[in-house]
Parts: structure tokens; C-alpha cells; sequence
């Protein structure tokens, strides 16, 4: 993580404080969206949506590391991840790779069963909200971030796109099967998050060794 310092004092002490109510919104939503997703999840028998949401809880983690380094780094300009971060990013790769693994077997377990949700409603409500709350989210990170010519936080607002790109995987899924009412589409869809869940598993353990990723 590198910040370029060219501002004054209180420039840097506002951006520490964006940076971390940033962080903070972001660990929350993901509390509330991952219980939602969860909870409906189970109740329509539809596993994009539960897979969605498990994987924001897996962001929580991530999201509470990265709070951490920037209260850390308010105190002192040291990039480099402590302990405690690199604990929390190979606690969030190592569940990532568990939850792909999951929700491959059981896609294909549905698609060879022929099991079909009750609905998908639900995850098109849920996704098209989570669409709209993380560009809001995302244009912020970006925002703050060129404005202070901070590295870490505009690799984070990479970070929430992808989270946003997971968002528009269950919008299609949900969708399709609304309209389609072909059980597979959403298996399909939960077989998409589990090829990003990959992919933000390896990069979380490659930032672990202190390599840097743009997500």
C-alpha cells in the first residue's frame, strides 16, 4: 500500500476519515445483504442467491482487514500488512476456495437432479439493489482515492466492482429463471460466483504474501 503525501495535515486526516467510513459501510452492507440473501436464499430453494450472500459474508472478513490497515496507517505510513491483515486475507482466500468448491457440487448436484427454486423474485430484488448501492460505493472509493493519489483504496474500489459484477451474475440468473422457468439457469448462476469466489480467493492469499492486486 503507497499514499503520496503532497497535501497538509488536515488533508490526511480527512482522507483516513472517508477512507474508514468507507470501509465501515461496506462491512455492514455486506452484514445485512449477506443475512438477507442467506435467509431467502433457503427459503426459495435457490442456490445462486444463497451463494451470493455467503460470499458477503466472506467479504466481511476481507472488509474488516482493510479497516484495520487504515486505522493502522493513520497512525503511522508503514505499507506493509501486519499480522492481523494478513491473517484476515488468508482467512478470506482459504473461505472462498470452500465456498466454490460448495457451490460447484451442488450446482451440479441440482442440474443432475433437475431441482428448480420455488422463485428467483427475491434475487432480482436483491441484486438490482446491490447493483445500484455499490456503484454509488464504488464511485466514492474511486473518487477519494485519485483524489489522494492512494493506491490501496482504488484497488479496493476494484475490489467492489467485482463484488458488483457478482451482483449483476445473480441479476441475470434470477432473471432468466423468472422469465425462462428452466431450473438449470440457476445453477448456472451460483456456478458464476463460484468462478469469481476463486479468483478473489487466490488474489487474497497472493496479497497475503505481499504481492499487490487490482482485483
Amino acid at each position: 500500500m503507497e499514499i503520496t503525501w503532497t497535501e497538509t495535515l488536515k488533508d490526511k486526516k480527512q482522507f483516513y476519515k472517508w477512507a474508514s467510513t468507507l470501509a465501515l459501510i461496506t462491512i455492514i452492507y455486506n452484514v445485512i445483504e449477506g443475512c438477507v440473501s442467506v435467509f431467502l436464499g433457503q427459503q426459495d430453494d435457490t442456490i445462486a442467491l444463497l451463494g451470493f450472500g455467503l460470499d458477503s459474508f466472506v467479504e466481511v472478513v476481507s472488509g474488516i482487514g482493510i479497516w484495520h490497515m487504515v486505522k493502522r496507517m493513520q497512525h503511522n505510513d508503514i505499507a506493509n500488512h501486519d499480522v492481523f491483515e494478513k491473517r484476515a486475507l488468508q482467512i478470506t482466500g482459504g473461505a472462498f476456495y470452500v465456498l466454490a468448491v460448495g457451490l460447484i457440487f451442488a450446482s451440479a448436484v441440482n442440474i443432475y437432479r433437475g431441482n428448480r427454486p420455488e422463485t428467483t423474485f427475491w434475487g432480482v430484488v436483491v441484486s438490482m439493489f446491490s447493483i445500484c448501492f455499490m456503484w454509488v460505493l464504488i464511485h466514492y472509493k474511486f473518487k477519494l482515492g485519485r483524489q489522494y493519489n492512494s493506491k490501496a483504496l482504488l484497488a479496493d474500489a476494484n475490489c467492489s466492482m467485482v463484488c458488483m459484477y457478482l451482483s449483476i451474475i445473480l441479476f441475470v440468473s434470477s432473471f432468466g429463471y423468472e422469465i425462462l422457468g428452466i431450473g438449470w439457469i440457476d445453477s448456472i448462476g451460483a456456478i458464476g460466483i463460484a468462478v469469481f469466489s476463486i479468483r478473489e480467493g487466490r488474489e487474497a492469499f497472493e496479497k497475503a504474501k505481499g504481492k499487490e492486486c487490482n482485483c
